[in-house]
């Protein structure tokens, strides 16, 4: 009886110890190394979110550019007022261009081209009268030897 009892107790101890060592592994396993589809994940976050920083910076390089280039416009205008002050020959001359540089720009088109007389499309063909046979004539180019 002692035999069957160290019979069955044997086995069924050495399941109990591998599926507590089985448990054990399958637990700390995913902790100690990430599945591939953690990994991608994890890329694709690092990614987006070197992507969002770069946005940041373009940005802001953006601003402080067009902050740069709004402050050479300013500075272009008064060198040219500056100029006028100094390099015009009379009053009238004088005032006449600081008016045009500092006339607010009205939004109005100048016209300096003259607008088409008609409104056709051009045509990918060249026209032919009436009397003249077109390309897909049986007889264009063949000569009359009548």
């Amino acid at each position: 009886m002692e035999q069957t009892l160290t019979a069955w107790l044997l086995p069924a101890l050495t399941l109990v110890a591998g599926i507590a060592i089985g448990f054990l592994i399958a637990r700390l396993a995913p902790n100690a190394a990430p599945s591939r589809t953690q990994r991608q994940l994890d890329d694709m976050q690092e990614r987006f979110e070197a992507y969002q920083s770069e946005v940041v910076t373009h940005f802001n390089t953006t601003a402080n550019l067009v902050k740069k280039l709004t402050q050479s416009y300013h500075d272009v205008q008064e060198h040219l007022s500056h100029g006028a002050d100094r390099l015009a020959l009379d009053e009238v001359t004088r005032q006449r261009l600081l008016a045009t540089l500092h006339a607010e720009p009205t939004g109005e088109k100048r016209d300096r081209l003259t607008p088409p007389r008609d409104n056709e499309m051009p045509k990918d063909y060249a026209p032919k009268g009436d009397d003249v046979p077109g390309m897909l004539d049986e007889g264009y180019g063949l000569k009359n030897r009548y």
